[in-house]
């Protein structure tokens, strides 16, 4: 993930907590239920992300491996058939 995103995610969650907090202390259940929505989705997005990022390192893992496998069987003499 970017630097960038993360902070994104992270202000928005950060933005939810304290809307969600006034909300609470002041009675405004609307408030409260707005910056609940904010939170929840600042963190949906950092864990889609996060996912995305995993799923990413680990197709490009996956070919490094391929591409050293075929290089590498052959070597020492083994023949091709």
């Amino acid at each position: 993930m970017s630097t960038f995103d993360k902070v994104k995610h992270q202000a928005q969650q950060l933005a939810g907590k304290a809307k969600e907090a006034t909300g609470r202390a002041t009675g405004h259940r609307n408030m409260a239920d707005a910056g609940k929505r904010d939170r929840l989705e600042g963190e949906a997005k950092e864990t889609g992300q996060n996912l995305k990022d995993r799923a990413a390192g680990a197709a490009e893992d996956i070919k490094d491996k391929l591409r050293g496998d075929q290089g590498g069987n052959r070597e020492g003499g083994e023949e091709r058939r």
